[in-house]
């Protein structure tokens, strides 16, 4: 770049003039740069008259960013590049792998600049939809890239410059989006590119750190599965097929696996089995040498949410009426195993009858197998996953994130069966406690968003802690309202 940006600009848009006409230009574009143009009118994008598709509305941006992997990371691109961004009139934009700008923050003279050129949240830029620019073309090419004035294959663009680097899944190494700069022509300087590409780093590192927490959390609470196959070689593995555990005999296994399928062939021939767990998977290798006993069967039970009940039993979904999930609810809650009288009591309350309960107990039993369902007294014989006992679990152990992340809804929302009752009451309870002592923010959020609430304790924390930039506060004050008002 020459010393006058002003006049390196000037050459610029004389060589963008001469190459789309096809006329001697006085000097070639950068490779980078003619390679971009040439996918970008293979896509049929106009130079002189095209602008940024927009994708979504507001609302749906804001929804959107609360599940994106990203969202974890915009803390730490905030510290890294919004300070610089500001002062030196620039936005920082962070996209999602498809070119969708789903934050856009930063100096508020530029931001209205950007608005009249569709540089704002829910449009996209992708190079097939806008052509060359910095955040399309880093995701295209995958390396930070810096795009200056008229290297901008749009003409609308030609005031602007940018610099962008993609940022990677920690996990599988697939992008997750991208971070950008993007300002005024006078703006360019050429540490642009040295910054966006920090920022990216420091944003892998932090989301590399947070699963490394999340594999722990995982392989704490599903070793039981581990365990109980009882010298038979196997393997528990993160939902992308991550090797987290082995047994022996499972030892050659590769970093990660195909979990694409059921059934794994490994590269020395041997056949392995998938079991789906609520968290990732188990793997077994049945009837490996280090086997000495028949393992116990794995039974995953969901039974917090809105959708009903759902078991998985040794990685077969097995559909479950509402009577056999509470049976399951009360034996998973009381792994020591109940008599007939008791558990006719905690499901149907003083006009239990114990043959009602064993007609049950039979019927459920022929349903699972009687592998699964001991007698004498009634108690599961498999290992069991369950989301309400992880949710017990980390409130027991004070992580209070865990316990709320995992809460998806009442625990059997349409049981009517005492004990279900009181567990279901009970669990609300001491989650809504917990999160509120602690006043963890995201607790807090995961509380009110997947169970919009009435709670004005809850709401009037949330509006408390979440900062007035936040795109999550106008919901939570929206809502306090709603209930102020007596509206439903």
């Amino acid at each position: 770049m020459l010393a006058d940006p002003l006049e390196y600009a000037s050459l610029l848009g004389r060589v963008w003039d001469a190459v789309l006409r096809g006329d001697r230009a006085p000097r070639s574009p950068r490779t980078l740069v003619s390679e971009s143009w040439q996918r970008s009118l293979a896509a049929e994008i106009d130079p002189d008259s095209c602008e940024a598709p927009v994708v979504c509305e507001r609302d749906e941006v804001r929804d959107m960013r609360t599940e994106h992997p990203l969202a974890a990371a915009i803390p730490v691109l905030r510290q890294t590049v919004l300070d610089v961004a500001d002062e030196a009139m620039h936005v920082m934009i962070v996209t999602d792998r498809d070119g969708l700008i789903l934050w856009r923050e930063g100096n508020s003279e530029v931001q209205h600049r950007a608005d009249r050129v569709r540089l704002s949240e829910g449009t996209r830029w992708a190079e097939e939809a806008i052509g060359t620019n910095a955040m399309g073309t880093t995701l295209a090419v995958g390396k930070p890239v810096q795009i200056y004035s008229a290297e901008h294959l749009v003409r609308t663009y030609h005031d602007w410059t940018c610099a962008a680097s993609p940022i990677h899944d920690p996990d599988t190494g697939d992008v997750l989006g991208s971070v950008d700069i993007s300002g005024p022509l006078r703006t360019v300087h050429p540490a642009m590119v040295s910054l966006v590409s920090a920022a990216a780093q420091l944003a892998e590192s932090h989301l590399r750190a947070r699963m490394a927490a999340r594999d722990e959390q995982l392989r704490a609470r599903n070793m039981p599965h581990l365990r109980a196959l009882r010298g038979e070689a196997g393997a528990l593995l993160t939902r992308t097929g991550r090797v987290l555990a082995v047994e022996p005999g499972a030892s050659l296994l590769p970093e990660r696996v195909d979990v694409t399928d059921g059934r794994v062939t490994l590269a020395d021939g041997r056949e392995a089995v998938l079991e789906r767990l609520a968290e990732g998977y188990l793997l077994r290798l049945p009837g490996s040498s280090a086997a000495r006993t028949r393992p116990r069967p794995v039974l995953s039970l969901s039974f917090l949410n809105s959708a009903g009940p759902r078991a998985v039993l040794d990685g077969r979904e097995v559909p479950l009426s509402l009577r056999h999930a509470e049976i399951l609810t009360l034996l998973a809650m009381r792994p020591a195993g109940l008599t007939a009288d008791r558990l006719a009591f905690q499901l149907y309350g003083e006009r239990g009858n114990p043959v009602t309960a064993r007609a049950e107990i039979h019927r459920l039993r022929t349903h699972l197998g009687e592998h699964v369902i001991a007698t004498k007294p009634y108690r599961l014989q498999a290992a069991v996953d369950a989301d309400f006992l992880t949710v017990r679990r980390a409130l027991h152990d004070g992580d209070i994130r865990t316990a709320s992340e995992t809460y998806r809804g009442p625990l059997l929302e349409a049981s009517e069966a005492p004990a279900i009752r009181d567990e279901r009451e009970e669990l609300f309870a001491s989650l809504r406690n917990a999160v509120l002592d602690r006043g963890d923010v995201a607790a807090l959020w995961a509380l009110f968003r997947d169970h919009p609430t009435d709670d004005l304790e809850i709401l009037g924390q949330l509006a408390h802690r979440l900062p007035h930039h936040d795109s999550r506060r106008p919901l939570v004050t929206a809502r306090m309202q709603q209930v102020l008002a007596g509206e439903p």
